[in-house]
């Protein structure tokens, strides 16, 4: 008997698989593409971190079967931080995350990741669901949803993933009502999930560099979907943890 994350990591026919594997090539050049000829401003802010930045832990009654925890990583910890603004949106949080949760490719940049529901039984997310996001280069992300809330959904890294932690995608308003400003975040606490990955992320710094414009594409994507006006570019904060044990005393 398949456990459920092997069968997430089988997800999707295989001609999907055969499509999305032949689209590795495309996805690196529309990233390095976008990458050097983006308009939107992306402002970066990186600094040292501590015990502060570790994840929120998982909540009771999840099934950690699977689950690739920081322990399971090898390298430092990023804890990274990627925020749009909107001015004018047509739809409120919880209609944007609804959006996003029933299709996140909706907001994902084209070619360059897919997302891959284990289970097809609708459009709605669940605590327990699970996915795989196929990116490009020689690699699947597995991921479990361990916390889920109107406005927002957690995913927890599993077995064979890239990373080791767990990344959260939320959207709330600020401003109060005279002029509110609707926000959109995607926060990531992860190291590479191996020894292999630390030398992608942190060696080469192809992975980390790979990462970083997909979420911040996907933030642009998302901000798109709401029908207001951007303002201002992308915020990316990165925290880096070098020591996770001192981090976790």
């Amino acid at each position: 008997m398949w456990s459920r994350s092997r069968y997430t990591r089988q997800a999707g026919s295989l001609s999907t698989r055969l499509g999305i594997v032949l689209r590795w090539p495309i996805g690196l050049v529309l990233i390095t593409w976008r990458y050097m000829w983006r308009v939107t401003p992306v402002y970066r802010r990186d600094e040292e971190g501590g015990p502060g930045d570790l994840p929120p832990p998982i909540p009771d009654g999840v099934d950690r079967d699977d689950i690739q925890g920081l322990a399971d990583g090898v390298g430092p910890l990023l804890h990274r931080r990627y925020a749009v603004r909107v001015i004018d949106s047509r739809i409120g949080p919880e209609q944007a995350v609804a959006q996003l949760a029933a299709d996140p490719n909706s907001a994902a940049p084209e070619n360059a990741a897919v997302f891959v529901k284990s289970r097809e039984e609708g459009d709605s997310m669940a605590v327990g669901d699970e996915y795989v996001v196929r990116m490009p280069g020689p690699w699947d992300g597995p991921v479990r949803v361990v916390h889920r809330t109107p406005t927002s959904f957690r995913f927890a890294t599993l077995a064979g993933h890239l990373e080791a932690g767990q990344i959260e995608f939320r959207a709330f308003c600020e401003g109060g009502e005279s002029a509110p400003e609707f926000v959109f975040e995607i926060e990531s606490w992860a190291r590479p999930g191996d020894r292999v990955s630390h030398l992608l992320y942190n060696k080469l710094l192809l992975a980390k560099e790979i990462q970083l414009n997909l979420w911040t594409e996907t933030c642009l994507g998302a901000a798109r979907n709401t029908g207001g006006r951007l303002r201002g570019g992308v915020r990316v904060h990165t925290r880096r943890v070098a020591d996770i044990d001192d981090a976790t005393e």
